[in-house]
Order: structure tokens, then sequence, then C-alpha cells
């Protein structure tokens, strides 16, 4: 299992250091690289799966995180993207819980930490794929290759392509999994500590707990359960010390039988069994937590997975390995997002962008061949090693096996970046060996190289810190991205920059015409700015392009309802419920539909239902105790009052709403209590001053009275009525001082 020194190892223009040294400077490069995002905010896909996921809150069972998916969805849903991953949803509930709410610190810092980790147990890893495995007296790894191992870790802590892992908190999966990948290989290791390589001698306790590994790397992301291929290639070229070329000629040439017993006797087929048995046995247990099949993705999220045409789905799949190769190579075109026209199909042969395709697998089938063929064992080894780490974890995102749903994805080259960094490490190394006179301008790139890599993870990781910075920061990469144009727009709108936001909502919907959202949340805007007839004409556009969006179904009930289109309204609301049950601002809608026209009984038949649904809907709850109070059910409207008030104990404007029914109801001193705690909640309120002050005037507390009229004038001079009730009253006072 152990092999000899490498030879261009001394040749790498770095010190020998000890493994301690060695994995504290990666891991301080690490933490250097991205330390600067450490205090940044929720952004992008952080909203769905942390700040809106229910999971994360201590209220929600623990039991949850294994029925549901990473973005808090039923997993037998037909909307779950079946992204089944517990465990790292686990530990955003442990930071949620240690943080005492949705603090982002915490979840940066760990997601910071974790790379750091990862990054210097990356010596190890590499050590042993160039190395070899071998032990000292004290049973410690010896590392052949201390220079190598270091520089590949280097690259690997530094490479930029990790800042949406590392600067995006849901980019957790991915450290996770790389995490637990490296520990099953590790652990895997460690089952040949006694034997040798012509031994059958390997411990299956250690192989059991590796699988044990794998599966809770595939529980933090799918993409784990590929290091079973990882653990299989080293056994093979490593532990059993296989010429993969010479097997080759034997099976296809049949110059010389290959020797099953000899195979038999290395234990290589018992060990391969038992990974097939575990890889299988997870794969079945994953499908069945699917429960209703594989996710559903649309054109929009992989449009070449829904050509026609076979060959050009192959094409285009290719082109998107050669842009995941260039992100690896040349890490300076980095996007948060890759779908929606920022990458165009190729439709024909005679397109350009062939060229790159030829040049992956020009390139490929060289390093395959050297991998293959070479006279040198340990560069065989060394490449061979560093092409399956690089192309296995990525299997499950090449659309063979199954369509993904995205173009291209930054986070799900995590893993295989390492296989890029150690074949990086080993063309410098071996530079460096064969061109010796060079060495100093070969130290000099190399140096330059890493402080780029440095430099670059630096500016990513701030423009990660914030949505604005993120979202403009893709508008130079991909500007034909209707989706980087939606989300700039709808950062916008959130800061309150409607103007800005209508701009970028329109050249989102001029560059995709289908963009449904972009039209729901234009439409929204121009609503706000009563530009109802605009707005109708999208909302319509939007439902009809995909009839089962109930946003824009809603949305545009609320649009008709304001144009007075009463019917189309109603049944734009219950469009809206028949395609999400469970919709209770929709129902809150329809109740003000119904109040509107005077449909009391059903208006508030709708205000319930949006109340069962979502038992802390504030305004329906006090829409509920205005209309009854309004009616003359005045003893309803109290329980109603007091029942809202037992779910929204701290709620000012139910207290105001109940404190003016119990007013009514000559109950004073309750009334004058709602009034005072609703005042204490927010004492800026000036009609809640003012009918403070009316309650006072009818129990004959005129000189409170007369402290609240004046407190609400000066809150708000204008007051409806509370001017008329204020002179009323100094009409009184001065009356009461007359003899």
């Amino acid at each position: 299992m152990g092999l000899s020194e490498v030879q261009w190892d001394d040749h790498i223009p770095l010190p020998k250091l000890g493994p301690i040294q060695s994995k504290v400077i990666v891991g301080v490069v690490a933490l250097v690289c991205f330390i600067n995002s450490y205090d940044g905010e929720f952004v992008f896909d952080d909203s769905e799966a942390i700040v809106n996921n229910k999971d994360l809150r201590p209220a929600t069972p623990l039991a949850n995180i294994w029925s549901n998916d990473f973005w808090g969805s039923n997993l037998s849903s037909n909307s779950s993207h079946k992204s089944y991953r517990p465990l790292t949803v686990f530990t955003f509930r442990l930071n949620y819980l240690l943080a005492g709410g949705l603090h982002p610190v915490g979840f940066h810092v760990l997601n910071i930490v974790l790379h750091a980790v990862i990054s210097a147990l990356m010596i190890d890893v590499f050590s042993i794929l160039i190395g070899g495995l071998a032990y000292d007296e004290k049973s410690r790894i010896v590392n052949h290759a201390p220079k190598t191992s270091l520089l590949s870790a280097l690259l690997f802590a530094a490479h930029p392509i990790h800042t949406e892992s590392v600067a995006g908190i849901v980019g957790r999966a991915d450290l996770l999994c790389a995490l637990f990948f490296q520990l099953s290989f590790l652990t895997y290791c460690k089952a040949f500590r006694r034997g040798s390589d012509k031994d059958a001698s390997f411990s299956v306790q250690w192989v059991v707990v590796s699988l044990c590994l794998c599966a809770a790397a595939m529980l933090c992301k799918e993409q784990g359960i590929t290091v079973l291929g990882v653990n299989a290639a080293f056994d093979v070229l490593v532990i059993c010390n296989v010429n993969v070329y010479e097997l080759s000629q034997r099976l296809l040439l049949r110059k010389k039988p290959l020797n099953v017993g000899e195979v038999w006797q290395m234990g290589l087929l018992t060990r391969l069994a038992l990974m097939c048995f575990g890889g299988l046995l997870m794969l079945y247990a994953r499908w069945r937590i699917m429960g209703t099949g594989p996710p559903e993705f649309t054109e929009v999220d992989n449009p070449a997975s829904f050509l026609d045409n076979m060959f050009l789905r192959i094409v285009n799949y290719n082109y998107y390995y050669s842009l995941n190769a260039w992100l690896l190579l040349c890490p300076w075109w980095l996007c948060f997002d890759w779908s929606m026209g920022c990458v165009p199909l190729i439709k024909s042969a005679t397109d350009w962008r062939m060229v790159w395709l030829l040049l992956l697998w020009c390139v490929l089938i060289g390093l395959i061949s050297q991998a293959l063929c070479s006279l040198d064992s340990q560069r065989r080894r060394t490449l061979t090693l560093s092409l399956v780490l690089l192309v296995v974890p990525f299997l499950p995102a090449c659309n063979v096996f199954f369509r993904v749903g995205f173009v291209i994805a930054e986070r799900v080259l995590y893993l295989s970046s390492a296989g890029y960094c150690l074949l990086l490490a080993y063309c410098l190394g071996h530079c460096c060996h064969r061109w010796r006179r060079y060495e100093s301008l070969l130290r000099a790139s190399a140096l330059a190289l890493l402080c780029m890599y440095v430099a670059r993870c630096a500016l990513r990781s701030h423009q990660w810190r914030t949505e604005q910075n993120l979202f403009t920061s893709a508008l130079t990469v991909c500007p034909l991205n209707a989706k980087v144009h939606y989300n700039v727009g709808k950062n916008l709108a959130d800061r309150g920059n409607t103007s800005a936001a209508i701009r970028y909502y329109r050249t989102a919907v001029g560059l995709h015409p289908t963009y449904v959202h972009a039209m729901n949340n234009l439409g929204n805007i121009l609503k706000e700015r009563n530009e109802l007839t605009e707005a109708e004409q999208l909302l319509s556009k939007a439902v009809s392009i995909q009839p089962d969006f109930a946003a824009a179904w809603m949305n545009l009930g609320i649009v008709q309802n304001s144009l007075q289109k009463f019917n189309e309204a109603e049944q734009s609301y219950w469009n809206a419920i028949r395609f999400r049950r469970k919709y209770p601002d929709c129902y809150y809608n329809l109740g003000r539909l119904y109040a509107d026209q005077h449909r009391h009984i059903d208006a508030l038949n709708a205000w319930r239902n949006a109340t069962l649904l979502k038992p802390e809907h504030s305004l329906a709850w006090n829409n509920m105790v205005i209309l009854l109070d309004n009616t003359g059910n005045l003893g309803q409207a109290e329980a109603i009052g007091r029942e809202a008030l037992k779910l929204l104990p701290k709620d000012h404007t139910i207290m105001f709403s109940l404190a003016n029914v119990l007013g009514k109801l000559e109950k004073y001193k309750e009334s004058e209590g709602f009034f005072l705690q609703a005042l204490q909640i927010n004492p800026s309120a000036a009609s809640c001053h003012g009918n403070l002050a009316v309650l006072y005037h009818r129990w004959g507390k005129l000189e409170l009275a007369k402290k609240h009229y004046e407190l609400s004038l000066k809150i708000d001079p204008e007051a409806p009525g509370t001017r008329d009730n204020y002179n009323m009253l100094l009409r009184k006072l001065d009356q009461a001082r007359r003899p």
C-alpha cells in the first residue's frame, strides 16, 4: 500500500512542514479568504431554506426534518424539490437555538469554520491519494508528498468557486457533505492498517463505519454517495496496486487470463460487494423517502434537457461541462444563477462554441491516456485518482442519470474542485521537476495564482454579504439572464425604490416573455401605484401562462376588486384557493370583497377560514371584530376580540378594536385597560389617544379626556372628529367652571 517517495515533490516551491503546521496554515488561508462574509445577511436561497423554513423553529417538532425536504416542504408534496438533507437542516436549527433567533452571524461563522476544517483535512486526503497509504511505528500515516499535498490543499482552501458554498448559508449542505465525504474516505483507509497489498487482511468494521459516514454525507446532500466511487478507485489503484491499462489489455485482447483467485485473495471483491450492497441500500432508502417520484423541473430550469433532438441535447450537456471546467480554471466570471438565457442553447453543429467541447475532450483524452498508458506508475496513480476525484462527485449533476434543476451551479463543484487542485499541483510539481532552470519563475507564478485566488475570494465573498451587491454583480456576468434582472428588481422594491424596480421587472419580462413571477411582482407594484389597468393585463397574462399560479390569481382579484369588477374578483379569489387550498391571505382578501358588497356573513366566514389556516392572522381577526362592532353585534365582537388576544396577546390593533367594543358595552374599566396596553406598545397612535379620550369623556373623567385629546391632536392635528370632540369637551369644562 505504501508507495515510494514522490519524485517531483521536492521541487514544489514550498517549504517542507510538519502535519500540524501545514494544517494550521491551510486553515488560516481558508479563514482569510472568506472571513469578510461573517456578518453578511441572509441572501438569495437563504430566504426559503432558513428565514421561511418552519423546521428551524423550536415550536416545530424535531421529527419534521425527517419528513420534509431542505426547503421545509413535505416530501410527499408534488411541489417538493425532493432535496432530502435532514442533517443540514438540523445544523440550521442548532444555529437558530444557539443564537436565539434568525441572526445570520452564527450561521456564517459556522460555514467559514467548516470550510477551514475541510481544507485542513484535504492534506490527509491528498497525501494518501498521491503517496499511498503507509504508517510509521506509531501507527501514524506517513505523508510521502508533503509539499504537493500542502500546495493542493492551499489551492483548495483559496479557490473562488467555493464562495457560494461558504458565503451563502445554504452552501452548508455542500460543506457538511464534503466533511463526511472526507471522513468516509479516511475511515475506509483505516480498514487497511495491518494489511499489505498482497494480504486479504482488512477490517470489516472500518468499512462499515465508512459506509455509515457515506450515509451521513448523503443525508447532508445527495452528492455524498459518490464517495463510494472514490473509495473503490482508491482500493483498486492503491491498495491492490492494479494497473488499469494492463488489466484492460488482458480483458480486451485476452493476452493473459485474469487471475480471479489473486483478486479474491486481496479481498477486493469482498470490499466492492460490501460497498455495492451499502450503496444500493442507500439508494433504495432515498427512493422510498422521495415518495411521489423525482422532482419535476421546467424548461426554464434546465432548457437543454427538454430538447427533442438527442444530438443537440448531448452537445449542450457537454457545453455545460466545458463551462464548469472553465469556472474551475478561471473563476472570475461567477454568478449566483446561470438560468434563463444566461447560457444560450447550441442549436446547430456550426455554432462556434462547439470549439469549447472539442477542447474539453481533447484535454480529457490527453489526461486519460497519460493516466492509463504512462510508464511512470506514480504518474498513472496520481492522474487517475485526480480525475476520479474531479469527475465522480460531479456525476449527480451531469444530467446523465436524471434531469437536474439547473444549468450551472457553482456549489456542486465544491468537491470536484479538490480533483482539479490536485491536478494543478501535480502539473506544477512536474514542471518544476522537468524545467529546473525556471524554478524561480514557476515559484512566482504559483504564488501569484494563490494571491489572485485569495483576492478574488475576498471580493466575491464581499459581494455575497448583501443581496444588493450579489444581484447587481451578476448583471455584468449574465446580462441576458431574466432571473438576475428579476432579483435586482425585487431587491429594489423591498428597499422602497419601486421606480427602479419597475425598470428591471420590465427588462426581465422582455428577456423572458413567459416569466410569470416577474409579471406578478410588476403587477403588484403597478397596483400600489394605482395603475390598475396595466396591472390587470399583466396578472391576467401570468395566470393564462401558468393557470395554477395561486398568488397571481389572488393579486388579480385584488386589482379587479379595486376596479369594482366584483364578480371577476370573486372568481379570481376562488381560483387561487382552488390551486392553493391553504391560502389564508386569499381568504382575508375574499372577506374584504364580501365586506365591500355588504355580504357580512360571507365576509365573517372568509375571515374565520383565514384565522383557522393561520391563527396569527392579525388583520383577519381585527376585521371580524370591526365588522361585528359596526353591525351592532357587540357581544360577538367582544368574544372574537378576546379569542384573538389569547393567540396574539401583544397585538395593539386588536386591543384597540376590543377596547372600542367594551366602551360601547359600558365596560369602561376593561376598555381603559386595553387602550392603555395598546398605547404602551404603540404610544404614537393618534386614533388610540383619541378614542381613549372619548371613553373618558363618556365616563366623566374629563381631565383625562382633555389630556388624551391633546395628545391625539399633537400627533395628528387632522385626526378626524378629534378636534370637534375636543372643542365640545372644552365647552363642557368651561360650563362646569362657571358659577
